[in-house]
This record gives structure tokens, sequence and C-alpha cells, in this order.
């Protein structure tokens, strides 16, 4: 499993951004995908996941109707689009297989999100 997450940055309270994960050396057409965030001195934080087809995705709370994860099962691409950033959404963000926590060690390097004005 090889996952490698980009589109992170800084960005001002209200901004947008979209993730990007690449995802290679498994079926990625046939894998749900999650998204977890980790702040420094924190554990792993679950945000969203997706089917195999797209078709159900479901969030926590906290960014319910401000993120949108999707795929793009041709590009091997799993996306997170982060509209109406918060100060408190500030971590680094993962992919990961599956939707179980025993799969987030197969997560990538990440991504660095900084909402800050």
């Amino acid at each position: 499993v090889q996952l490698v997450e980009s589109g992170g940055g800084l960005v001002q309270p209200g901004g947008s951004l979209r993730l990007s994960c690449a995802a290679s050396g498994f079926t990625f057409s046939t894998s749900w995908m999650s998204w977890v965030r980790q702040v420094p001195g924190k554990g792993l934080e679950w945000v969203s996941y997706i089917s195999s087809s797209g078709a159900i995705t479901r969030y926590t709370d906290s960014v319910k109707g401000r993120f949108t994860v999707s795929r793009d099962n041709a590009k091997n691409t799993l996306y997170l689009q982060m509209n109406s950033l918060k100060p408190e959404d500030t971590a680094v963000y993962y992919c990961a297989p599956g939707t179980s926590t025993s799969r987030w060690d197969q997560r990538g390097q990440g991504t660095q999100v900084t909402v800050s004005s």
C-alpha cells in the first residue's frame, strides 16, 4: 500500500483547500477509503470515509456541511474538498485504506493544513 497526500498549505479562516491522495499498490477501485487527521500531541481523528464506488460518504460532525470527500477510480485518487475552514481544522491530514482504525497504520506521510489569519 502506497498513499501520497498533497494539497495542504496555509489558508485564512473561511478559506478552502482541496487535498488529494494518490494511491498505488492495492486495488483502489474496490477499497473504501478514509481521511483522518492529527493535531500535534493528540491522537488520530477520523474525518470522513467513502465507499468504493463513491455512493456512500460519511463525515465527523465537526466537518459536516463544510468538507466533501470524493474519488476518481480511473486515476486512483481520493480527494477532500475543504470549505469554510476554521482554525480548529489545523492538523496533518492523512488518507488511509478502509474504514477500520486498524488500517490507519497504512496511511500516507500526510499533508499539513494550517488555518490562521
